[in-house]
């Protein structure tokens, strides 16, 4: 078997992790090799990055230090993880990649997106997934599922999470054969059953 990199972007609230862990369960009881991570995440330099990035008292940081924080957490789950599972021929599910920082850095604080784009080919070593599926949902939706709990990131401004789902529109239209935009539904298990057949269709 192949190695495969299949990832999870989407605004807040969409149920990115929900999903992703769902498919993964799913890939598992199927037998497959499969590994499930979290960005920023999954290794313990990037979880201490991550509690950095997502802390609300931490409100002066800039757009510049964010995305070389994420960057930074990125290199390391590289390093340790994606990298040594794909030469093992693993599939490695992620919740968020580079596709988020050019999303939430980029479209949505305004950070130059080649600028974006050449530092995470350095820091992924230009390893890119197979498939990424793009939970698409209403801003004001997505944001009503998580008023209760409110990080760094999702307290900022409708405007700009409005900016960051464009963002991710544009990506997709950018790559189609890479980004696949899946409508989130009411149930859960209606939108499972959409990522598994995009999953099946594409990657194993």
């Amino acid at each position: 078997m192949r190695s495969k990199f299949i990832t999870f972007e989407g605004s807040e609230g969409c149920g990115k992790s929900t999903q992703s862990r769902l498919l993964y369960e799913y890939l598992k009881k199927q037998g497959r090799r499969v590994i499930y991570l979290r960005e920023p995440g999954a290794t313990k330099i990037s979880e201490k990055i991550r509690k950095i990035l997502l802390d609300a008292k931490n409100d002066s940081m800039s757009a510049e230090c964010e995305m070389l924080l994420y960057m930074a957490a990125r290199a390391q789950i590289i390093k340790e993880i994606i990298e040594p599972a794909l030469k093992n021929r693993k599939i490695v599910i992620c919740d968020r990649f580079l596709d988020s920082t050019l999303a939430y850095q980029g479209y949505g604080l305004g950070t130059e997106i080649n600028l974006i784009k050449d530092i995470g080919n350095f820091v992924t070593r230009r390893i890119k997934p197979d498939l990424t599926i793009l939970l698409d949902l209403p801003v004001k939706k997505g944001l009503h599922y998580r008023r209760l709990a409110k990080d760094r990131i999702e307290k900022r401004s409708l405007e700009f999470h409005a900016r960051v789902r464009q963002g991710y529109l544009k990506l997709a239209q950018d790559e189609p054969a890479r980004i696949k935009i899946v409508k989130v539904a009411r149930e859960k298990s209606v939108t499972q059953k959409k990522i598994r057949e995009l999953v099946e269709r594409y990657v194993v």
